[in-house]
Formats: C-alpha cells, structure tokens, sequence
C-alpha cells in the first residue's frame, strides 16, 4: 500500500530541529542546517539583491528559513533567497508566500545539489516562477534559468546581470559574492 503524499501543510507540522523540510512532488525532504560558506554567499547575495531590487522598490526579498507555497498541487520549498515583485505582492502572506515567486535562488549544498538542479529545477518551471537562479560556491558562478515564451540558460562568472521580467535593472559583482573566507 502506497504511503500517503506528502503536502506543504503536512510539513508546516514538522518539529523546529534545525533542519528545512519541503513537499515536492508527495515526496518529503529535509535539508541540514546550512555551512558558513553558504550562509556568507547567502548574506552577500541577499545585499546584493537589497540594494538593487528592494531598496528601489521594486518589490521584497526574503530568506530561508520562508516558506513558499504552491496552493494548486499542495507542495511547498524553503529556497535560500526569493524576490517578489510590487506587482505581484499579492501572493506574500503572514505564513509564508503563496504562488510562484519571481525570482528563486538556490545555493548548493553537497547535500541539496542534486535536488536543487533536478528536482526544484522542474518544480519551479511548472509553477511558473520567472527566473531561477543556482549558486556554486566552489565554482563561484551563478546558473540562470528564466522560464516563459523564450526559455533560456545561462552561466554567469564575474559580472551577473539582475533582470525584472525583459529589463536588466542592475549587476551584480560575482568576485565580491564569491570572495574568499576570511
């Protein structure tokens, strides 16, 4: 007998032990507590993204651990970083957000890296989330993917452009985001 599929409110039940859990596909999924590596791209990143996107108004970001919500199939994620443009605010409520995000970002993790370029990947397209960055810390580069009418892929090393939907509204300096612990 099949066990049942797991949802987003089941996970909104889990103990608070460290760990993320997330619903993708029935399936349930727990992430340890991230490294200091990850959590220095995290802040670089997320400041980053503050002084381009937020601070001009353009909409909030927000960080892990924040649930994401996918009302219509009941799965549900704790991405690193997400952006949720003005026009779309509708969709950020008191538990979390509701519906796809703008902008997703995922930062790799020996135990999420799989997962957040296969799983999530797919996860993330079939909502309709708009643009979804992957972060390598040991390559130091950034994979984007943006989804819609004209798919595309590209890896950015160095200079990493910050788009709202078609316009580029900033840059992002990779060698700072990257830079070397102390």
């Amino acid at each position: 007998m099949p066990l049942p599929s797991i949802t987003w409110q089941d996970v909104q039940q889990m103990p608070d032990d460290g760990n993320r859990y997330e619903a993708i596909e029935g399936d349930l999924y727990m992430t340890p507590a991230p490294t200091t590596r990850h959590q220095r791209v995290s802040k670089r990143l997320q400041y980053a993204l503050d002084r381009i996107l937020e601070r001009p108004g353009l909409g909030e970001i927000f960080v892990a651990p924040y649930g994401v919500e996918f009302p219509v199939t009941g799965e549900g994620v704790q991405p690193d970083i997400v952006f949720v443009s003005r026009d779309r605010c509708e969709i950020i409520t008191e538990a979390g957000i509701a519906g796809a995000p703008d902008l997703v970002v995922e930062i790799l993790s020996p135990s999420t890296a799989g997962r957040d370029r296969t799983i999530k990947l797919r996860l993330y397209e079939r909502h309709g989330v708009q643009e979804y960055w992957i972060v390598d810390p040991d390559e130091s580069v950034i994979d984007v993917w943006r989804f819609g009418e004209e798919p595309a892929h590209e890896r950015f090393k160095g200079t990493l452009p910050v788009r709202l939907g078609a316009e580029q509204v900033g840059k992002i300096d990779l060698e700072t985001v990257f830079a070397p612990d102390f």
